[in-house]
């Protein structure tokens, strides 16, 4: 097929209803995140309808190129332009012979298990995650449970972008009908607690609202709704358990209700953030150690993969160590730790996204925020005298930032993370002091980790979905040490005029 691809078009032009826009930067390191728009929107888009065909023709192609045979599940998250994308992609995948098996409306989670139930390697997810409305994009794999990583990525790009399709028709479709109450059914599946918990359940207003309810309820939870109705206009608060101004919302409703627990849930519901039941807002890395102590104490001598923005308690804690637990650091991003976790056989990987795989027996190998949200509850039923604020409590005391990103263009932005490492790694070769201590290790498996002698850290590394960098920090001795940090990794960011402002901070 003749297939023109354009760096821009103007939207309501014949070229933007003709020629396939898709920008090369939305190829990202493991999944596909680009500018759609929306109404009353004046930035230029990044992609239309035609370039969307054109993926869904690099993905036909792709799979079987690499051996997956032509069958891929097929959904979409709650926004006002994601079915009318995932049309378009399927249409592209029918030219390339795809078999197409859709399970409409669904969350990330949902698609990935419908790769097992419904017996077929491959998927591909639309949904713009947690980013704002006017994002789009596709999750994708051909190898349950994985999803894409580089290597995937590049040669889907290359593909696209050269229009190099292997068009071999043939193509099928089909709907699959009530996916959503098989899905809910494996959920909860023996998963039913003793312990009656009062939880407020939030959403945002996103996707998992039409299924994280009805599958709390399922395990015998007592559900309080915050945010729950579907409303792609998002009229409180973006669904994103990472940002505060969401976890600020469910913890004043859980003292509102005296809640055993809060728990929120991403656009596309693989991501989970919990407040305890004082309304403390429970970064998810902490909410992670907390998980892996728990599993820990059932599966003695436990592996775990977490990411390197995540607390340094996974390698002190003594909980931990006593249950013999082993923790592997890896890459920051949903794919990375999702193959981490199934090259090591871990039981579980823990990001500080709020993304949590866990292996059999509690899951997959896949990323599920119900998932999370019901190991979380079942965590709360082993420990039936302690509230989720005692368990919070035991945890050692450290000072950790929520993640932070400022805006950086995707053109400039590894090489702005390349810059930085460069300059912690003269400071560290010259021995010189840095936030009022000596440099005691650099860990560059992902940005540069930049860890001072009291075991003060923080953290610069490129975001893989969005035109920003991500900035963490912590500190076990003081939160003083914590904004001196803050101050001094900012400092050297700011020598590159490219770094824009923050998102949050703290």
């Amino acid at each position: 097929m003749a297939l023109t691809i354009v760096g821009e078009a103007r939207p309501n032009s014949f070229k933007f209803e003709t020629s396939a826009l898709i920008k090369a930067s939305g190829f990202r390191e493991y999944d596909a995140r680009w500018w759609f728009g929306h109404p009353g929107s004046t930035k230029a888009p990044e992609l239309n309808l035609v370039g969307v065909q054109a993926l869904g023709m690099g993905l036909g192609t792709l799979i079987r190129r690499l051996g997956a045979g032509p069958d891929i599940v097929t959904g979409h998250d709650f926004r006002s332009y994601s079915l009318s994308i995932k049309l378009a992609l399927v249409a592209g995948l029918m030219a390339a012979g795809a078999r197409v098996k859709d399970i409409g409306l669904a969350l990330s989670p949902m698609a990935y298990f419908a790769q097992f139930a419904l017996d077929t390697p491959s998927v591909a997810m639309v949904t713009a995650s947690h980013n704002e409305n006017g994002w789009t994009g596709v999750k994708m794999g051909a190898a349950r449970p994985l999803t894409f990583g580089p290597e995937e990525m590049s040669a889907l790009k290359k593909i696209v972008l050269e229009a190099d399709f292997d068009l071999a028709g043939g193509g099928a479709y089909e709907f699959v009908a009530g996916f959503r109450e098989t899905y809910l059914d494996d959920l909860a599946r023996d998963k039913r607690i003793s312990r009656k918990l009062k939880v407020v359940c939030a959403c945002g207003n996103g996707t998992a609202g039409a299924f994280a309810p009805e599958a709390l309820e399922r395990i015998g939870c007592e559900v309080i709704p915050l945010d729950v109705d579907l409303d792609h206009t998002f009229p409180r608060y973006n669904p994103n358990p990472e940002d505060m101004q969401m976890l600020h919302a469910i913890g004043e409703r859980v003292l509102e209700i005296g809640a055993d627990v809060g728990l929120g849930f991403d656009g596309d519901g693989d991501r989970c953030g919990v407040v305890d039941n004082e309304g403390n807002e429970i970064f998810a890395d902490k909410v992670g150690v907390m998980l892996a102590r728990d599993i820990s104490s059932l599966h003695p001598g436990s592996t775990f993969v977490v990411d390197v923005k995540s607390t340094g308690l996974f390698a002190t804690d003594h909980v931990l160590k006593a249950n013999a637990a082993v923790t592997d650091y890896w890459k920051t991003g949903h794919s990375y730790i999702k193959r981490r976790v199934a090259e090591l056989g871990a039981v579980a990987g823990f990001e500080k996204s709020g993304h949590f795989f866990f292996n059999p027996p509690i899951g997959r190998g896949y990323d599920d925020g119900l998932i999370t949200a019901i190991a979380v509850c079942r965590m709360l039923d082993r420990n039936q005298q302690r509230s989720m604020a005692d368990l919070y409590r035991a945890l050692p005391l450290t000072y950790g930032t929520p993640t932070m990103s400022a805006h950086c263009a995707d053109e400039v932005k590894y090489g702005v993370v390349e810059r930085v490492a460069a300059d912690f790694e003269a400071m560290q070769r010259k021995s010189a002091e840095f936030a009022g201590r000596k440099i005691a290790a650099l860990i560059t498996v992902n940005g540069v980790r930049v860890v001072a002698e009291d075991g003060t850290w923080g953290l610069v590394r490129a975001s893989s979905n969005k035109p920003e960098l991500v900035v963490v920090v912590e500190s076990p001795v003081s939160s003083d040490r914590r904004r001196q940090m803050f101050e001094a990794v900012d400092a050297v960011l700011r020598r590159n005029p490219e770094v824009g402002a923050y998102n949050q901070t703290f």
